[in-house]
């Protein structure tokens, strides 16, 4: 037969070849695209695989010997970033001068972990003076009276602190808000105020290294399921070493309100600041009022002093929260407001009131 004559044999299957290879180009070129995207939301928003520790090898924040004595896991940001949903604003619990805070859930075996954040920012009036101060002292802590640290996370530019998650938050947002206020009755105050003592008693005389806190505020006792008190944020904290008991300084830090008057005065600072905090703290858990801000009908002065001009009048029962008068053991109220005011706060009494008002203690 004439070559003309015979079927397009070579045609055809040069057609079927061609289709073959651009399916296989398609196919290959839909994989790699596929990988692409993959890698790229990866990167998005990494993969949940539970709690990632590691090991950055030496940290240059912490040099010295002080690095040494860091005991705590390090995380890694992508472990953190995907338990707090990439810092989801939905997840802030609150903001201070370090930052703000996030709540965050790991995955720690078949069981998920609420924890809370504690986020540096770039604009934080704190820096990493305080971070590391807050590292280095905390991480030698335990005591069921002080927030417990999971671990930390330093990685390029960012600097994390992992603590465990606290349900009721901070004592504030209950004694000073009239309409939770309602939810502390006197039973719960008094076991709040015996726990921040027994917190502090811990930091001053019990623990491996004394610790002045010197931030000791409503703000900074955080509150547990049960609504046991925890002492929190110990970034503007002191260590004291050797028989060290009293310290001095140029950089006054804390809050007006609750430092002593040597303190803010004079920079002078050392256990007994600590108490005289605790002091102006029970005073407010008590009452109910702010010590700042406190504003009485019948004179100017703060919560202090009309605590001390009610006392000198033996009227102590009229401090009360409104919302404890049900609830209240005189016996334990009056004894709380004694201990503060005769014992903890006579020292410096003076400094807070009018010339007037001022008399010697009954004894």
């Amino acid at each position: 037969m004439a070559a003309s004559e015979l079927p397009a044999y070579g045609s055809s299957k040069r057609k079927k070849q061609t289709r073959i290879i651009v399916i296989a180009l398609l196919s290959f070129g839909m994989a790699l695209l596929s990988l692409c995207l993959m890698l790229y939301v990866s990167k998005k928003k990494p993969k949940r695989e539970g709690i990632i520790l590691y090991n950055p090898g030496p940290i240059q924040d912490f040099t010295g010997s002080e690095n040494d004595d860091l005991e705590l896991p390090l995380f890694r940001f992508a472990t953190i970033a995907y338990a707090t949903d990439n810092f989801s604003v939905k997840n802030v619990l609150g903001k201070g001068g370090f930052g703000q805070v996030y709540k965050g859930i790991l995955t720690e075996g078949q069981e998920n972990k609420e924890i809370a954040v504690k986020r540096l920012s770039a604009n934080s009036r704190q820096g990493l003076h305080e971070f590391k101060n807050e590292v280095l002292s905390i991480s030698k802590l335990q005591h069921r009276n002080l927030v417990k640290i999971l671990g930390c996370c330093i990685q390029e530019e960012e600097r994390m602190l992992i603590y465990e998650y606290m349900p009721n938050k901070s004592l504030d947002s209950f004694i000073f808000d009239p309409n939770r206020s309602i939810l502390i009755d006197w039973p719960k105050r008094f076991h709040i105020i015996n726990g921040i003592a027994r917190g502090l008693l811990y930091l001053h005389q019990d623990s491996r290294l004394r610790i002045i806190h010197r931030d000791l505020k409503a703000s900074n006792i955080l509150l547990d399921y049960e609504m046991n008190p925890k002492i929190a944020d110990f970034g503007m904290a002191r260590i004291f070493g050797g028989d060290e008991t009293e310290a001095k300084t140029s950089r006054v830090v804390g809050t007006y309100g609750y430092m002593p008057p040597e303190y803010a005065i004079d920079g002078l600072f050392s256990v007994k600041s600590d108490v005289y905090s605790f002091g102006v703290l029970v005073l407010e858990i008590v009452s109910g009022k702010r010590n700042r801000g406190f504003c009485h009908p019948d004179h100017n002065l703060n919560l202090l002093g009309h605590a001390w001009r009610l006392y000198k009048k033996a009227r102590q029962l009229e401090l009360i929260d409104k919302f404890e008068n049900e609830s209240c053991n005189p016996n334990e109220v009056l004894r709380s407001i004694h201990e503060q005011l005769c014992i903890i706060l006579w020292k410096n009494i003076n400094a807070l009131i009018p010339m007037e008002a001022k008399e010697k203690p009954r004894a």
